[in-house]
């Protein structure tokens, strides 16, 4: 191939100098990508579509086109570097026309520079961001027997999880004991071999399996040893989420000889394509990622689940909004696909999201109505509270209680912090014999090399009668979950409660001259705590759920957009594991973990939309995502208002009166977004014309990341005029008029009275006060936004539509005046 004079001078000075330590970079060239592309490139017809029109991902000009864009990525490397240099690792060719690449940061300098080029970004660390409630969000009775009843519920929609693989073998997933699965003709992805077992990773269930770790491998964070080069689940937290959303109907969960219940997916029909791109010990990697997502998009994928999300905001971009990553999921938007993010775990402190575009439904966690709780009765008659998923004590009778500081073999044992209970061997088996073995909680469990489980391998192995855990000093920011646990045991939170039972049992314990402990006489029971308790102050915002408002760039300054979405069950989610996972040590060889995260809630809401693709196939991305929003309720089981968890000054958890910046537009409501009335929709052009908008942004930057040119004709200037079901205004100044456009999805016309709610600080208007919309009409609404006074904080408020068929529509407003 012919080089520049550039090229040449480049690839004199590369071979002259001592290259650096080289990192992944992904880069983003001229020219559309295949979902955007109509033409114009000779010999190459146009292979973009219609929303409405279902892409031919094996069509000649699809297949041509997506060559030639590998070929000038490859053509454009080996122009400027010597082989051997640099290690191309994907090409990106559907949603984005780009590459990642592994090189020295010189050798990206000079990328930059090159011809064709848009962008150059180091690639960003990825993190996760880690039943009951199929009933408690009413789907059995009110939402599967519309498509067909549980054996139907998502019948033929594919959904596409970008996590840790699955196991495949897992009754969550299997294909044995139900209607046998037909093909699913517009996924055509592929399914790798088990490279152990040499077995398809796919059933029918499962219709695609592959992993991507190129990213991982060059960047030196790949141990093959530990980690599988397959789809295989080592973590657990991919099958949790993949069963979560689409596992099967009615598998019992059983752990330690005791059933908690049936185990369902929302959508337990919908089939499962899996993208591996998260590893035990590292995470992943975006470049990765967004291999990950091209292939689920460019194989038909319906829905993505991404419980994941990047570490930060970006940092190379003027905006949150535009990346590689972000860009990508746009795209896949283009093509048809839903798309749900956990919102992080950050919570409950402001600005901590991970998941910022409004093209994305981003997902925050909610507590639901069951609690696993349990007591701790002792010998003095008090009753202390605590978390204990166990058998009570035989025969409900107390036993003496012995301290493992009491129970320890020698002194040259303490340095093996053995009061956690943790090393059977450095406990006297004779002393702790038929009593409750007391441990302490150390800073190790918060690190994960400690867990109850262990505990309670320890308990048995001596052949205690119980255990307690008792938490002598406050850690800020722990969760404290219930494990299921084999024998009788408990883990107390409150430091107080240790306080009393460590006061009870110094004084009922005699010791000799040297302090030893010589006659055991405090006693204690442990009660059942193998059955929940349900209430009716549920959902809760979790506490770990991360909040709003969302960020506009890497120094948070407040966006225009209403982050999170909408609330989902995130808090002690019982679903499938993989027995080989290592996320969660108290889980470590089980068949199903109760786990907790934003990374448990985005799941519930892929099930649900799958279940909305299922009624409604030809709806946009948009249009479910408004489904989802315009229906969700502010009111918690009890008809009180949604509460979320937070923490007071002195780090105690508190409840507070939870704000769109807690759980967006509120809890979801599957009934009732199966039947919006109304959506608020939003194209391609809409979203780009909302970063075009973004004050600060340059256009050349819109182009050159999201690959579409801004258009200074569009009606939209302002971020807060996106088509989006809320209204986000961070800086109010005076008085601003936003419009939104409604479309009926109903069979017959509706006519929606219009009210408003907004606190004194900000005045809210709305026009017309009443509208009639026609079947498949569209109508537009007016709010305007008067500050009336600057306080310095959000006001919140909504505009709520009542149709005379039953419909309601609610469309949060968020808003801070300023002078």
């Amino acid at each position: 191939m012919k080089r520049t004079k550039l090229a040449c001078l480049l690839l004199v000075f590369v071979q002259q100098v001592v290259l650096g330590t080289h990192d992944v970079y992904i880069v983003t060239m001229e020219g559309d990508p295949v979902v955007n592309y109509q033409g114009g490139v000779e010999g190459f017809p146009a292979t973009a579509v219609d929303l409405d029109e279902e892409m031919d991902v094996t069509s000649e000009a699809v297949t041509s086109y997506s060559l030639h864009l590998r070929r000038r990525h490859d053509n454009l490397l080996d122009s400027l570097f010597v082989e051997g240099t640099y290690e191309k690792l994907y090409s990106y060719h559907h949603l984005i026309n780009g590459f990642a690449v592994h090189m020295s940061s010189l050798q990206a300098e000079f990328l930059r520079k090159a011809p064709g080029v848009k962008h150059v970004e180091r690639d960003m660390k990825i993190q996760k961001l880690t039943t009951h409630t199929p009933q408690f969000l009413g789907l059995p009775t009110g939402v599967w027997p519309t498509g067909g009843g549980f054996d139907r519920a998502g019948e033929d929609v594919v959904i596409g999880f970008v996590d840790s693989g699955i196991y495949p073998q897992h009754p969550s997933f299997s294909s044995h004991k139900t209607d046998p699965y037909g093909p699913v003709p517009h996924y055509k992805g592929k399914c790798e071999m088990d490279p152990v077992t040499q077995r398809s990773f796919c059933n029918g269930k499962i219709v695609g399996a592959q992993h991507f770790a190129k990213a991982a491998i060059a960047a030196g964070a790949f141990n093959p040893d530990i980690e599988f080069a397959s789809p295989l689940d080592g973590d657990g937290h991919g099958s949790h989420t993949a069963a979560i959303a689409a596992g099967n109907n009615g598998i019992p969960v059983r752990m330690h000889g005791h059933e908690f219940g049936k185990a369902s997916g929302m959508a337990p029909r919908a089939r499962i394509a899996v993208y591996k791109v998260l590893y035990r010990l590292f995470g992943g990697y975006v470049a990765d990622v967004v291999a990950a997502i091209d292939q689920a998009v460019q194989d038909g994928v319906d829905i993505l689940n991404l419980s994941v999300g990047p570490n930060s905001p970006p940092t190379a971009t003027r905006t949150t909004f535009l990346n590689p990553f972000d860009a990508a999921l746009l795209s896949a938007v283009k093509a048809g696909v839903f798309v749900a993010q956990a919102a992080g775990n950050g919570g409950p402190f402001p600005k901590t999201l991970v998941s910022f575009s409004p093209w994305i439904t981003t997902v925050a966690a909610g507590v639901d109505d069951r609690r696993y709780k349990n007591h701790l009765t002792l010998g003095n008659g008090k009753l202390l509270s605590g978390l204990g998923v166990s058998p009570a004590t035989h025969g409900n009778e107390s036993f003496s209680l012995i301290s493992a500081a009491d129970a320890l073999l020698g002194s040259s044992a303490t340095k093996y912090s053995a009061l956690d209970c943790q090393r059977p061997e450095l406990l006297n088996k004779r002393k702790v014999q038929g009593k409750i073995l007391l441990c302490g909680y150390s800073f190790n469990y918060i690190s994960g090399t400690a867990s109850i489980k262990k505990v309670s391998q320890t308990a048995k192995k001596l052949g205690a009668a119980g255990f307690v855990v008792a938490v002598e000093n406050s850690y800020p920011g722990t969760k404290f979950d219930p494990v299921p646990v084999s024998i009788p045991g408990i883990l107390i939170t409150d430091v107080s409660k240790t306080t009393d039972l460590i006061d009870y049992y110094n004084s009922s314990t005699t010791r000799d001259w040297a302090g030893r402990a010589t006659v055991f006489k405090a006693t204690a029971g442990i009660a059942d705590g193998l059955a929940p308790t349900l209430y009716n102050s549920a959902p809760q915002v979790a506490l770990f759920s991360s909040r709003g408002p969302d960020v506009k760039d890497f120094s948070f300054q407040d966006a225009d957009v209403l982050k999170p979405d909408i609330l989902a069950p995130g808090n002690l989610i019982w679903a499938a594991w993989a027995p080989n996972g290592t996320d969660e040590s108290n889980f470590a060889g089980e068949g199903f973990a109760m786990v907790s995260g934003t990374s448990m809630a985005a799941p519930h809401i892929a099930g649900i939309a799958a279940l909305i693709k299922q009624k409604n196939p030809k709806w946009s991305p948009s249009a479910i995502k408004s489904a989802l929003m315009t229906t969700a309720t502010t009111l918690d089981k009890g008809s009180h208002p949604l509460r979320a968890q937070q923490y007071t000054s002195s780090e105690m958890m508190t409840l507070s009166r939870a704000t769109p910046f807690d759980c967006g537009s509120g809890a979801v409501n599957p009934k009732g977004a199966l039947d919006p009335g109304l959506v608020l929709d939003a194209t391609h052009e809409d979203y780009i014309t909302f970063l075009c908008s973004i004050p600060d942004v340059n256009h050349s930057e819109v182009s050159n990341i999201a690959g579409s040119s801004c258009n200074s004709s569009s009606k939209v200037q302002r971020p807060y005029d996106l088509n989006i079901p809320s209204i986000t205004i961070s800086q109010l100044r005076g008085t601003e008029t936003v419009k939104r456009t409604v479309t009926s999805v109903s069979d017959e016309s509706e006519t929606y009275s219009i009210m408003t709610r907004m606190p004194p600080e900000i005045a809210l208007d709305v026009m017309p006060p009443a509208l009639t919309v026609l079947p498949g009409a569209s109508r537009e609404i007016t709010a305007t936004l008067t500050a009336r006074s600057v306080t310095g904080t959000y006001s919140f408020g909504e505009i709520t539509m009542k149709g005379d068929r039953g419909h309601l529509v609610r469309i949060p407003v968020v808003a801070m005046g300023f002078k």
